[in-house]
């Protein structure tokens, strides 16, 4: 799984970091007399409030799960979970449990690790004996009969995984497969059980991604990158063969019903850039001979084989970002041809596809903010509506997702929501039973969410409005949007991340909108695909649509408005202050001010092709005509920048350029940057000092 491998190549970042304050004539903001010398002063020592700090402790409390997986007969299930310690933080471990369905017993504990006198039982607390190291576990996988386990282990040398395979017909014994350098991913048995396929980047010295902190290049620079390749592993002696081409980079795979071939989305060359133009080939599993079968015009992902081997079903559509995928089914005769799009004008965007043994492919998905649950018949393309709620429900993946028994008729879920924190649930699709207690008695520390729906150019558009907590109908709030990032992806109602920052804002007194403009998923293609060459204008009046229904529906004060952002959000953020005066404050999280010089900056040019129809070199007007920096004379709004040095997505010479700008022209700004983190920041403390500079910033101004 991604996701545990990104978990596990972040937890040793840096914790420094240095700021840059720019401070200018003052200028008087909506509340306040202060001097913006006295505001940035205020926001440049940020400390947490009673309420914000009962918030951010709630959340680096609360358990979280990497991972849920049902065996294969339906009767047993696996969960990752991250450790605290025995204060009540993160302790930078995680752990396997694994429980019967239907046995009353509590969850044992299965590890790698030699030393297992740290590990207190299923209470989910990890002590400290004298010779216990904490170690990240995941990335479950079960074999076909329910009676193996295949782990990912870092027990022997931290930072580097091992594969491990629990026999539960043994007495439970485990056995380490591997001994290799470099990065596993994403174990997968084969239909008889004998062979692990994994996902295996030899001598890589991060992992793959471009959300983790790039290495620093000097001297002489090229092109040069690691290719994640498919390898074998043989069960009864560990022999670990890497099948897939050394000069192609291996996405995701599947194995045939038989076990001879796989459907793999893959690459030439840089593994980071080239996801996004990657094609669906088969693989043979005896010569490693690839063939490409289908060559998409937008992105595909999570290819699947039809229970006859004839088929395979994937994923089509426009989509910025490898981990947070949605569109379209799409099946495709495993010799080649042309595709069907078997939910074409569907309403929603697929994340997550699997076939019953019934032929059908059944699918989880984006419905607005909502997520869903469905199925479809390849054949007369009827789809059959199995669940929907406005929560969040995933195996431990990006997105709306499933863990399937044999039969698909049972599976199991991390299920959360703005109001209830993450939990293990399995059972019946749809009808699960909650398995863990973990977070019991553990409470948000902000206010109710509401789905609320507006209209703008045509199109119905949704957001969530979290509101201030101890909330008071006859007082009015400040407002602070916060936009996602992407633009491919859905605000969904999910309990709030450790690191995230709106959630203290609700807590510290602010009405929070977060909207799913067009360019989100969750309204179908043409929804996601409506931002095209268009960046900062029909999405950006979506937003402000927004605002003003918020404004109608809840008890806001218009003349106290903030907005944030990271990635995507913060280029919407730094578009919103050279665009209109109505914000009084803005945090950009990692934005980009100048899509001309970002096009030759960042790492991952691929992806702006579909959004931008041509190369910045071929038609550099329609990236002009979205950057914010060709219109920084209009902005006047105080805006704070923040930004790891190390983001390869979004680099920092954009906050830079941003910054500089404001400082020259006049408007009240601070620059944060944060030493060794890229897109996504992996330091706890750096975590909260976003969380409390961003609250102090907003308090400083709309306060």
């Amino acid at each position: 799984m991604k996701l545990f491998r990104l978990f596990v190549a972040l937890a040793t970042a840096s914790l420094l970091f240095f700021s840059v304050n720019s401070v200018m004539p003052a200028q008087e903001t909506s509340g306040t007399k202060q001097s913006a010398e006295a505001r940035l002063a205020a926001a440049a020592k940020p400390h947490a409030p009673a309420p914000v700090e009962d918030v951010i402790k709630t959340l680096s409390r609360t358990h979280r799960f990497e991972q849920s997986a049902i065996s294969p007969d339906g009767n047993k299930i696996a969960w990752v979970e991250d450790m605290l310690g025995k204060n009540g933080a993160p302790s930078g471990a995680t752990r396997i449990f694994l429980k019967g369905l239907r046995s009353p017993e509590e969850p044992a504990v299965v590890s790698a690790a030699v030393e297992k006198r740290g590990v207190r039982g299923p209470s989910g607390q990890i002590g400290d004996g004298p010779a216990y190291r904490p170690s990240a576990e995941g990335a479950v996988a079960w074999s076909p009969d329910s009676n193996k386990l295949a782990f990912l282990s870092d027990a022997v040398k931290p930072g580097q995984l091992q594969l491990y395979v629990k026999n539960l017909a043994d007495q439970g014994s485990i056995s380490r497969l591997t001994n290799v350098k470099g990065f596993l991913a994403t174990p997968g048995w084969s239909p008889d059980g004998k062979t692990i396929a994994v996902l295996f980047t030899e001598n890589a010295t991060r992992a793959a991604g471009p959300l983790v902190a790039e290495t620093a290049e000097t001297g002489e620079i090229k092109d040069s990158f690691f290719e994640q390749r498919l390898a074998l592993v043989d069960v009864a002696t560990g022999k670990l063969d890497q099948i897939s081409p050394a000069d192609t980079y291996v996405y995701e795979y599947g194995w045939s019903p038989d076990g001879l071939r796989f459907a793999v989305t893959a690459a030439l060359g840089n593994g980071d850039n080239n996801w996004y133009i990657a094609e669906l080939y088969t693989l043979d599993a005896a010569t490693g001979l690839m063939k490409s079968i289908y060559k998409p015009p937008l992105q595909i992902a999570n290819p699947a084989w039809s229970p006859d081997g004839k088929s395979i079903a994937f994923l089509g559509g426009l989509m910025s970002d490898e981990p947070s995928v949605g569109g379209d089914i799409f099946t495709l005769s495993a010799t080649g041809g042309e595709a069907t799009n078997i939910t074409p004008e569907m309403k929603g965007s697929a994340s997550w596809l699997a076939w019953t043994p019934e032929g059908n492919v059944l699918f989880g998905e984006y419905l607005e903010g909502d997520s869903g649950i469905a199925s479809v018949n390849p054949s007369t393309k009827q789809v059959h509506e199995i669940f929907r709620d406005a929560g969040q429900i995933t195996a431990g993946a990006w997105g709306i997702n499933l863990s399937l028994s044999r039969d698909a008729k049972n599976s199991a879920v991390i299920r959360s929501s703005f109001s209830t924190p993450p939990e293990i649930w399995a059972g019946a699709t749809g009808s699960w039973t909650q398995i863990t207690q973990r977070n019991k008695g553990t409470n948000p520390g902000w206010g109710e969410a509401k789905s609320i729906h507006w209209k703008n150019g045509g199109f119905e558009v949704q957001g969530w409005l979290l509101y201030p907590r101890d909330f008071d109908p006859n007082k009015k709030y400040p407002l602070v949007v916060r936009i996602h990032g992407g633009p491919g992806a859905a605000v969904l109602s999910e309990w709030p991340g450790s690191s995230d920052y709106y959630s203290p804002l609700a807590g510290a007194g602010y009405f929070v909108l977060q909207p799913n403009p067009r360019g989100s998923f969750g309204q179908g293609e043409a929804f996601t695909r409506a931002n095209v060459k268009d960046f900062g204008y029909g999405d950006f009046k979506d937003i402000m649509a927004g605002v003003d229904e918020a404004i109608k529906s809840a008890p806001i004060d218009p003349n106290r408005l903030g907005i944030c952002g990271w990635s995507y959000g913060g280029f919407m953020t730094m578009w919103a202050v050279t665009q209109t005066n109505r914000f009084k404050a803005a945090m950009a999280g990692a934005g980009l001010s100048n899509w001309q010089s970002y096009y030759g900056e960042n790492l991952i040019d691929q992806w702006m092709i579909p959004f931008f129809g041509k190369s910045v070199y071929d038609d550099p007007e329609v990236y002009a005509k979205s950057s914010p920096i060709n219109f920084i004379k209009k902005a006047k709004t105080p805006t704070l920048i923040l930004v790891g040095d190390s983001d390869g997505e979004v680099p920092a010479p954009q906050s830079y350029e941003f910054w500089h700008a404001l400082k020259t022209l006049g408007v009240e700004t601070q620059f944060v940057v944060y030493e060794h983190e890229g897109h996504m920041f992996a330091s706890p403390k750096h975590q909260r000092d976003v969380v409390e500079r961003t609250l102090a910033w907003f308090n400083a101004h709309l306060q």
